[in-house]
């Protein structure tokens, strides 16, 4: 029984946990770095009368993917390794044309999928995720989503207790010297209202500044819910966004328990979204509300692995193995 697991060669330890926790329960995974192709992987699809075959080749592993059982989606980076120095255009045509390429090859797969690509891109729209999760009942903070600098001072005033600052997506700013800046959540202060120019060549999201007594991150697995607590606000730099301080607080993790109905409301909004992997930021406020923050469907959970010891490459091992 044979697990594809679409990754890339620079990710985390999450992949040789799930490679071994599938190892344990008696099945097969075959690790496709999707960097490495097309520069070092080579596949061949093949259709002809009455004959169809598609074959991964990766140096002397051979993998025929109608033997596939499930595919796990987890990372990808196709191209990445097509030389720099090739000619822009031609190199942007041949990371397009590889990216196709493997999409194609991925949808075509007849096995479980961890998750549908489209069922992740849709996902990951947030206003999406907010709107859901409204309708379910779930609790989610007061937010702004605008370019319009009048919208952002008319917000902040509704909001007496503060507004904070962030993107809808990840990425990383580069200085002169090479360095990387990742953009974090942010407070907005009196004097930011008053310099909010920016706006008219970048959208931002507000939200209202929700007070914490914890944080959470919530991992579902199948129907199996995963959550782990920590107390953000015992470093100052880490208050309005514990990933500053994300080393400092890879101990500090501890298991919580959410009550039934949030969890019960959770679950239904990942059957919304068709997922069956989710990872979930969630504030518990001091008066004991657990505000939904935002779901990424294909996120980290390493950490909560060291500790507080959460059995998470288990769970999607399991669900990998057994789900048709």
């Amino acid at each position: 029984m044979t697990i594809l697991i679409i990754t890339h060669s620079r990710d985390n330890e999450s992949i040789p946990l799930v490679m071994q926790a599938i190892a344990n329960q008696g099945g097969k995974a075959f690790r496709f770095d999707t960097d490495r192709f097309p520069t070092e992987v080579q596949l061949e699809v093949y259709y002809s009368q009455g004959c169809e075959r598609q074959i991964l080749i990766d140096g002397d592993e051979q993998l025929d993917l109608s033997q596939v059982r499930a595919v796990w989606y987890r990372r990808i980076a196709i191209g990445a390794r097509i030389p720099k120095t090739m000619d822009l255009q031609l190199r942007q045509a041949s990371i397009g044309e590889s990216r196709v390429t493997i999409m194609g090859m991925i949808a075509s797969i007849k096995g479980f999928h961890l998750d549908p690509v489209p069922n992740i891109r849709r996902a990951e729209n947030k206003q999406l995720q907010l709107q859901v999760a409204r309708e379910l009942g779930i609790d989610t903070p007061r937010t702004l989503i605008t370019n319009n600098p009048q919208a952002v001072r008319q917000f902040a005033q509704e909001c007496k207790q503060g507004i904070i600052a962030k993107m809808l997506s990840s990425f990383v700013i580069y200085d002169e010297q090479g360095r990387d800046n990742v953009v974090f959540t942010n407070a907005v202060a009196p004097e930011d209202l008053e310099n909010l120019d920016g706006l008219r060549f970048c959208p931002m999201t507000f939200q209202e500044q929700v007070p914490k007594t914890l944080e959470l991150r919530t991992t579902i697995v199948g129907k199996r819910v995963f959550t782990a607590a920590v107390d953000s606000q015992a470093f100052e730099k880490a208050r309005d966004d514990w990933r500053r301080k994300g080393i400092a607080l890879l101990d500090a993790w501890q298991p919580y328990q959410l009550p039934e109905d949030v969890e019960a409301k959770l679950l239904k909004l990942m059957a919304e979204f068709g997922l069956n992997y989710g990872a979930i930021d969630i504030i518990l406020t001091p008066d004991g509300r657990h505000v939904f923050l935002e779901v990424n469907p294909v996120g980290e959970f390493f950490w909560l692995e060291r500790c507080p010891g959460l059995p998470i490459s288990q769970a999607i091992a399991e669900v990998l193995l057994t789900q048709e």
